[in-house]
């Protein structure tokens, strides 16, 4: 922690210049943030797993602490209003001696109700952020969740502080330790279920602390891009692996995906094409850049692939113009990464949010943003044997511009992805997933 000891004050100090900015153009006395609160399933008496507001634990690694307030107002020392009930029930999160805490006027709240007692009595110039909006308007609260305010915010939060970095390397770090324990389980024959299980021992996580529900699939399964069934059924034929898995480090999320054949076949060529494809893109991540012009850039190098392997039978002008590609590569090439999976603001052009549209042919991106130094992305392309897209082709007047002899033979493979994690620096790249290691 020596090195998050020493970053820990700049990335506070940022925030504190942030927040007094924010306040004074939209004329506000402070922030108050909301932890969250559990949220009970219907008609019963426990909750959903607690999911931290962003906002929240963007000032301190506190993921696991509901009915929890911060109040800023960018000059002053935040407080900290930190719920440790009495609770014979369920574990109380106690508070520790931690390298934040002398950032923080920190006040002890026992019962989540009198929280009112510890913020402002005069809300009027105070804006609430977070999820719950009848606990707010019952608290006094006029300004709630102010767009403007919540603009700003998430625009520079795009922008990553040395500690954040750091945070984000840990988190990658994690991951790749359960990536390396997937792989070997998946060639050693175990079924998804059972990667699973094993991912989340390597990487010390529970279902419930993965910054999202990993995606471990096998064979035809790779081509269902949000597949989570987890079969716990093992396969008669082990052909293809791919796994979408992160892990969470201080509430920062990593974002990894990688694809393996079982075999060293034609699917294992083409997925060695894909790495190097995907490389590539990342040494086009590069400050002043549009993302939307790397991807289509990517989208032009993927009908390279599809040509080199003969999946299609037209040249990549062709390929492009048609759109044909699309059935083969159907998202985005990445996205922001951070305190979120799909960090925010990636449409943004400015700091009043004004938002820049995705092109017509390419509206799956999820970020239409200019490149920058101390932004931090994701570059993940993908091709895919989708059987419902090439259905859609093969009946479609370019039908004819496929070889499906040679796509036949790939959908019991799924598909390919393949993923890393990057810091954009002004002089570089920073390969967060292949510096921990995870260099296949």
């Amino acid at each position: 922690m020596t090195n998050l000891t020493t970053l820990y004050p700049a990335h506070i100090a940022e925030l504190q210049h942030r927040s007094k900015k924010a306040l004074s153009r939209e004329n506000l006395e402070g922030i108050v943030i909301h932890s969250g609160q559990e949220i009970k399933v219907f008609l019963d008496d426990y909750g959903y797993p607690f999911k931290v507001n962003p906002h929240f634990k963007h000032w301190l690694p506190l993921v696991d602490v509901a009915n929890s307030w911060l109040i800023i107002n960018g000059t002053d020392k935040p407080t900290l209003i930190y719920y440790q009930p009495v609770d014979f029930w369920h574990k109380v999160v106690e508070l520790g001696d931690n390298y934040w805490n002398e950032f923080f006027d920190i006040k002890i709240l026992t019962n989540a109700s009198d929280v009112d007692k510890l913020l402002p009595y005069d809300k009027t110039g105070y804006a609430y952020i977070g999820s719950h909006i009848e606990v707010a308007r019952a608290l006094g609260f006029e300004a709630i969740n102010p767009e403007p305010l919540l603009n700003f915010l998430h625009y520079h939060r795009a922008y990553k502080t040395l500690y954040e970095h750091e945070c984000m390397r840990q988190s990658n770090a994690i991951a790749v330790i359960g990536h390396k324990a997937a792989k070997a389980a998946f060639l050693d024959g175990a079924s998804e279920f059972d990667i699973q299980q094993i991912y989340l021992k390597a990487t010390h996580h529970t279902n419930n602390e993965t910054p999202y529900g990993n995606i471990v699939a096998l064979n035809e399964s790779a081509s269902i891009l949000h597949y989570t069934a987890l079969d716990r059924a093992v396969p008669q034929a082990h052909r293809s692996f791919l796994l979408d898995a992160g892990a969470n480090f201080h509430g920062y999320a990593s974002d990894i995906t990688r694809t393996y054949s079982f075999k060293k076949d034609k699917f294992a060529e083409l997925i060695a094409r894909m790495d190097q494809l995907m490389l590539n893109a990342v040494n086009g991540l590069k400050p002043g850049v549009s993302y939307v012009d790397l991807h289509i850039s990517t989208y032009r190098d993927i009908g390279n692939v599809l040509h080199e392997f003969d999946f299609i039978n037209v040249d990549v002008d062709t390929a492009v113009e048609t759109g044909i590609i699309s059935t083969f590569f159907p998202h985005g090439l990445g996205h922001h990464l951070g305190l979120q999976t799909h960090d925010v603001a990636g449409f943004m052009a400015d700091e009043r949010g004004t938002h820049v549209n995705a092109p017509t042919a390419h509206l799956f991106l999820r970020t239409s943003r200019v490149i920058e130094a101390n932004q931090v992305f994701t570059i993940e392309p993908g091709l895919y044997f989708i059987n419902s897209l090439l259905e859609t082709l093969q009946q479609s007047e370019y039908g004819h511009m496929v070889n499906w002899q040679q796509v036949d033979e790939m959908r019991q493979f799924g598909g390919i992805r393949i993923e890393d994690n990057i810091i954009v620096h002004q002089s570089h790249n920073e390969n967060m997933t292949r510096l921990a290691g995870l260099n296949e």
